[in-house]
């Protein structure tokens, strides 16, 4: 079974938060509530989130402030947050909000299928690096246990297939989704998805250096951040 993905919503009036839920209730996640910044950083303690959409107007913590707390810690610094805002300022108060370390900037009224699109598109980036995650995991599973596969009974070799099929399987799709990205989305998800793509070709190295003659030693698992 696919583990679904969560997706916080930050906001401190309860009829915004239904309209995100009714907007998003299409991507089939885990959509987690919070009506204050101090709430949303509660819930960040335990749980991994794919995105986070977080409104700015709040009273007490603002959004600015709650995500420069985001972005501070080294569990959630690297989740995506999109600004919600009721009002615009204009290029300065946009400013702010990516200098904050917003990936996206969005003034309310918005379009519900735009909103979707971009949510869906850095759920699909986070799978992606779950299952990317999972590999690495049973590599190094694999080399703490058997260490290399022994070239005359070759008793690893049915693991070794399974990972690169496995590996394969991500490598197809994050390929696809590099395509898709390439015209039309933000840059920061296109930097995200290469980003994927770099790690994918560590790992696939990593897996190749344990088969039969391809030389001594293992080589080193790719780094995980």
């Amino acid at each position: 079974m696919v583990q679904k993905a969560k997706i916080l919503l930050v906001d401190d009036r309860p009829e915004n938060l239904l309209a995100l839920e009714a907007i998003l209730s299409a991507l089939d996640q885990t959509l987690v509530r919070a009506s204050s910044g101090e709430e949303a950083l509660k819930a960040l303690l335990t749980d991994d989130f794919a995105v986070i959409l977080l409104d700015v107007q709040m009273p007490g913590m603002d959004g600015f402030e709650t995500a420069a707390h985001i972005k501070r810690r080294e569990r959630t610094r690297d989740i995506p947050i999109i600004f919600l805002t009721a009002i615009n300022h204009g290029p300065h108060h946009t400013f702010r909000g990516y200098a904050a370390g917003a990936v996206d900037y969005i003034s309310k009224p918005f379009d519900p299928w735009v909103l979707r699109a971009k949510v869906s598109v850095f759920v699909e980036l986070y799978m992606k690096n779950c299952q990317l995650r999972e590999q690495a995991s049973l590599l190094r599973l694999q080399l703490e246990g058997t260490g290399r596969p022994d070239p005359e009974t070759k008793e690893p070799a049915g693991l070794l297939a399974e990972l690169s099929a496995r590996l394969a399987a991500v490598e197809e799709q994050a390929e696809a989704l590099s395509k898709q990205l390439d015209d039309s989305a933000d840059a920061a998800a296109v930097a995200t998805a290469a980003h994927l793509e770099r790690k994918l070709t560590g790992l696939r190295r990593a897996l190749d250096a344990l088969e039969p003659g391809a030389g001594n030693g293992a080589s080193p698992l790719p780094s995980q951040s």
